[in-house]
């Protein structure tokens, strides 16, 4: 693939640390559906930044099956209906593996605009799922979500890129 000007060359992405940082997230959420807030509606979905992003930058490496797989895991956590996240999960990464040619082209500000939409389809479709079977609607705080994901992209793009990152300045010791 033809890097952007200015693009930093990464190293490979240790599949170990891929999974730590997807467990990581999962026990994240865990955690914050079972802190201070509860299930607030509009608490960001850790696992949701973390799979769209490994879709994105590794998309041969976690792809739908594995967003599908985690969707189970959060609806036995959460006790909700069997399959809404995890039909939201599959979505997200079905969506983040259809842009992510196009969504790496962009600098990370930008790229968190274009995944707001994502996110914000994938609590569009666990609010559908929920209200079909005569859920509550969580009220108008819902919205707040996708926007609390969209903002932490970049801190997860540098949080997650970071291990990958070559030094800047070659020597002797590091050719590239």
């Amino acid at each position: 693939m033809i890097m952007r000007p200015g693009q930093q060359l990464l190293l490979p992405a240790n599949p170990v640390f891929i999974w730590f940082s997807l467990i990581l997230a999962l026990m994240g959420n865990m955690l914050m559906n079972m802190g201070l807030w509860g299930r607030a509606a509009w608490m960001p979905d850790l696992l949701a930044i973390a799979l769209v992003f490994w879709s994105v930058h590794q998309p041969l490496r976690i792809g739908v099956g594995v967003a599908f797989a985690f969707g189970l895991v959060m609806d036995v956590h959460q006790g909700t209906l069997l399959g809404q996240h995890a039909l939201a999960y599959t979505a997200l990464g079905f969506g983040a593996i259809a842009v992510h040619r196009r969504l790496l082209w962009f600098p990370v500000p930008q790229q968190a605009l274009q995944v707001f939409g994502l996110f914000l389809g994938a609590h569009l479709l666990q609010l559908i799922a929920r209200m079909a079977v005569g859920g509550s609607f969580p009220g108008f705080d819902l919205v707040l979500a996708p926007v609390i994901e969209a903002l932490l992209w970049p801190l997860a793009s540098v949080l997650l890129l970071a291990p990958q990152r070559r030094a800047p300045n070659p020597d002797d010791n590091r050719p590239l």
